[in-house]
């Protein structure tokens, strides 16, 4: 049985880390997989990417392109938005690699979605975000318009029918109608939106989670872990990551900047301070009521997992999540996390047994959660062990690995 995973990067947002982590599961286990990327920054030979410049090159301009060719001006979009308009050049490379089977990840950007029909072999998709069965949108929010045929898209600012999102979600219908395709939700809320979805309710949508190596995410002593980050002893941290933590709106960072100013009203919050990874600090900085530090992007994982233990709490305000990978990674290291209720979230979180689950998108709740963590060490404490023990038992990568080897081996009818 070998297996190809499609990404559209190898070290870029939580779809990478999903595909890169899953494959290195499934090779443990003993399964013939390799991963083939738009985008390579990684040194790991399993992993391919372009070798001319000119493909290196267009792998990060081809949004920019499509946008240029199809008329969409950036300006106007209210959110990330892909028509999957031009060609590519995946035909002929799946068709090099011989795969048995084609596991295709976060892919709305580095292929024409016509040539999925041209793969001839079994395809399972993980939807990482709503991309798969929307006309192009990746975050929908509140509309509901991929249940039918979108148009009028929210996203595009279009209040015409026969719009590009009308467009694109009838070039799908007809290229996916006859595909051999499994769907894979990280989350029961993902899933959900698959199977009412117009071009996704006749699928089948297994719900197997994204995983995490509880070896490299692990708790280590908060003191070591805040000399190691060169971070305060004698302050209460707040964490706070995402790539694009400051600049995407559906990261949350402006509900966060509420919710902080409402947690340290009169008092000033002196002992307590914001750690933010992902992004650099905006200019101007925004008065947030506590002080900040900005650490930029953090790719390694090491670091990363330094980070996690050294903080009091880690908080997700963002709007929607098909699961929360960050979370993930930071109930790993035993630190409780704080999040709004939305999409896959309440899958990891328990409100109050290992975190805090606030009302979706209302910064003084999310105030709350955090007051409620922060304010009891002996809860604080609990609700660490509590997030250890929730990813032990339901997240692991050997225990998502074999999930996913065992539908593989029912879809190609192997024992």
């Amino acid at each position: 049985m070998k297996i190809l995973y499609l990404n559209g990067a190898d070290n870029e947002g939580g779809a990478a880390k999903a595909a890169t982590r899953l494959l290195a599961g499934v090779r443990g286990l003993g399964t013939d997989a390799g991963m083939y990327v738009q985008r390579k920054s990684g040194d790991t030979p399993l992993v391919r990417g372009p070798r001319s410049g000119f493909a290196k090159a267009m792998g990060y301009a081809r949004p920019t392109i499509e946008q240029a060719v199809l008329g969409i001006s950036p300006a106007r979009l209210d959110g990330p938005f892909s028509a999957a308009f031009l060609p590519d050049g995946l035909g002929p490379l799946v068709q090099g690699c011989a795969p048995d089977l084609v596991h295709l990840h976060w892919v709305a950007r580095m292929m024409r979605l016509e040539t999925l029909a041209r793969l001839a072999v079994p395809l399972v998709w993980t939807l990482h975000d709503s991309w798969a069965f929307t006309g192009g949108c990746y975050l929908p929010g509140e509309c509901t318009r991929y249940r039918e045929n979108c148009g009028n898209c929210p996203v595009l600012r279009s209040t015409r029918a026969n719009d590009l999102s009308r467009r694109v979600w009838t070039r799908k219908h007809k290229a996916w109608g006859g595909l051999d395709l499994t769907l894979v939700a990280p989350s029961r809320a993902m899933a959900e939106c698959a199977r009412s979805s117009s071009l996704f309710r006749e699928r089948r949508v297994e719900v197997i989670p994204n995983a995490i190596d509880l070896r490299r995410f692990h708790p280590v002593d908060r003191r070591a872990a805040r000399e190691a980050c060169s971070l305060p002893q004698d302050k209460k941290l707040i964490l706070f990551g995402a790539k694009g933590a400051t600049t995407d709106r559906n990261k949350g960072f402006h509900l966060l900047a509420e919710a902080l100013r409402r947690l340290c009203a009169g008092s000033g919050c002196p002992d307590t301070e914001l750690v933010v990874f992902g992004a650099c600090a905006p200019d101007p900085p925004p008065e947030l009521g506590v002080p900040t530090r900005y650490l930029g992007w953090l790719s390694d994982e090491a670091s990363l997992a330094l980070l996690y233990s050294a903080a009091d709490l880690f908080v997700l305000p963002s709007i929607q999540e098909s699961l929360g990978y960050t979370a993930m990674e930071a109930m790993a290291c035993g630190t409780p996390c704080v999040a709004f209720r939305q999409g896959g979230v309440p899958d990891l979180i328990k409100h109050r047994l290992n975190g805090f689950l606030a009302t979706a998108h209302d910064p003084a709740d999310l105030a709350r959660g955090m007051a409620w963590v922060l304010e009891d060490d002996e809860r604080r404490r609990e609700l660490s062990l509590q997030a250890r023990q929730k990813v032990e038992r339901e997240f692991s990568l050997e225990s998502v690995a074999k999930l996913h080897i065992s539908l593989y081996r029912e879809l190609l009818n192997h024992e």
